[in-house]
């Protein structure tokens, strides 16, 4: 928390791009400690001000979206304003966490609590939970921060008591005490993925809570960072500069490769000692869907595939810059993913199908750590710019559900065990359509990938 303004102010978005129907209606309580006088910006507009808590309206824009402010104008350095929360209206009521409810008549004789008055009490969005309840496993990669994550010891992991979770990439992630909790309370596998730069120790306690904490029937899954073939990420950069430290090869690519699949090793062998047998484990390498030439370095590096249970790639449709810049209709988008450029679902299969083929030697399953649709244009800067606005029909398209339903049982149908869609529910913005929802009560009859999903 800001301890000292200095003569300035501080401030935040609390919402961003966020679709009005994805809010519910009603007035939001900000909470805090501490003396000094916060104002609000766009979307939100004060309806009262009382020392420790303001009550705020949100106005969509003209785009029907909310995003919203908050600034701290004043701050007493002897008492700063401190622990922010801000609630959404209503509450749920007791023993039942998967209900929203708009107050306490709604729950007869159980008791009602109330958001704002939840403190620790209530931790999830009830609506969030009826969402995420559909679901056997979740990938905690995202929500840990995981991606250009330089955490190296244990003592530096995200903590509870913070003032935020959120954050720029590399600084943000929820505290793995949450994790644990949210995939308790859905009775959901859990998959873990572990910084690139930790420790052993980090490592082993990381192990440690989770064999102490997630529920015994429940599986966890163990993967070393995320991605670290793909250049655009710090991880693909340190496991180079490793490997070739180490010389494991020549070649950099496969110096990062083969230091990634020792450090895996490395840390399977931890988590297998803490939880004293493998019964509830998946050891769990990540692969490059589309380069399979990659795909046996990894595995017969130190061995790694004798301490492997999933090879996982992340199997996406898409088109290339130059025809999705070229398509002028959703028609034309569609005529890209159905066709037989490289990574048209027709062509996803086969690759499917060439690791399938690779795996098989050294008996180890295929998954999917990411997979879906993957179109997104990287030379544009609003939702707006030209190819976005057919991009994002496309995801709304009936035909979008026909595709995913082609790559599913087509992943089924060539072995493939275990598949995690990118990503839970997101607005759609520039830089892609990732949401398997646009927001986590949108009706099924407007998310054609969900659908699809929810069949398979």
């Amino acid at each position: 928390w800001v301890s000292n303004l200095n003569g300035g102010q501080a401030g935040t978005w609390f919402l961003r791009w966020i679709p009005a129907a994805a809010l519910p209606q009603g007035n939001y309580t900000v909470s805090y400690e501490g003396s000094g006088k916060i104002s609000y910006r766009e979307s939100a507009t004060p309806v009262s001000q009382a020392p420790g808590r303001d009550i705020i309206s949100l106005k969509p824009n003209a785009d029907g979206e909310i995003s919203a402010g908050l600034v701290i104008e004043q701050s007493d350095p002897k008492n700063p304003i401190r622990n922010i929360r801000i609630t959404m209206p209503g509450g749920i009521c007791e023993n039942n966490p998967y209900q929203r409810v708009n107050a306490g008549g709604q729950c007869g004789s159980g008791q009602y609590i109330a958001f704002a008055e939840a403190g620790s009490k209530v931790l999830f969005n009830p609506d969030y939970l009826n969402f995420m309840k559909q679901f056997r496993t979740i990938r905690f990669m995202n929500m840990s921060g995981i991606t250009r994550n330089e955490l190296q010891a244990w003592a530096r992991r995200p903590h509870l008591q913070e003032a935020t979770w959120g954050g720029r990439e590399g600084e943000r992630g929820v505290p793995l005490e949450v994790m644990v909790q949210l995939a308790n309370t859905l009775n959901a596998n859990a998959w873990f993925n572990l910084p690139h730069r930790a420790d052993d120790d980090f490592v082993r306690q990381y192990a440690q809570y989770v064999s102490s904490n997630l529920r015994p029937n429940l599986k966890a899954y163990v993967e070393y960072t995320n991605e670290a073939w793909n250049s655009v990420f710090s991880q693909a950069q340190y496991v180079i500069k490793m490997g070739q430290q180490a010389r494991l090869d020549s070649v950099p690519l496969n110096a990062g490769l083969k230091y990634y699949s020792q450090r895996s090793k490395e840390i399977f062998a931890i988590w297998e000692q803490v939880f004293g047998n493998r019964q509830r484990l998946v050891r769990v390498l990540g692969g490059w869907a589309g380069n399979p030439a990659t795909t046996p370095v990894i595995l017969k590096a130190a061995d790694v595939y004798k301490s492997t249970d999933l090879f996982a790639i992340a199997p996406y449709f898409y088109a290339d810059q130059n025809s999705l810049m070229q398509a002028n209709s959703v028609d034309d988008i569609f005529s890209l993913v159905n066709g037989n450029q490289t990574y048209s679902v027709k062509q996803t299969l086969r690759l499917i199908d060439q690791h399938m083929m690779l795996l098989e030697p050294y008996g180890v399953s295929l998954g999917a750590y990411e997979g879906g649709q993957h179109l997104v244009h990287y030379g544009t800067k609003s939702k707006k710019d030209h190819p976005n606005p057919i991009l994002i029909e496309a995801n709304r398209d009936p035909r979008m559900e026909t595709a995913y339903i082609e790559l599913l049982d087509g992943f089924r149908k060539a072995g493939g065990k275990l598949f995690m869609a990118f990503s839970s529910p997101r607005a759609n913005a520039f830089y892609g359509c990732w949401g398997i929802k646009e927001y986590i009560t949108q009706p099924s009859t407007e998310t054609p990938k969900f659908r699809a999903l929810t069949r398979f």
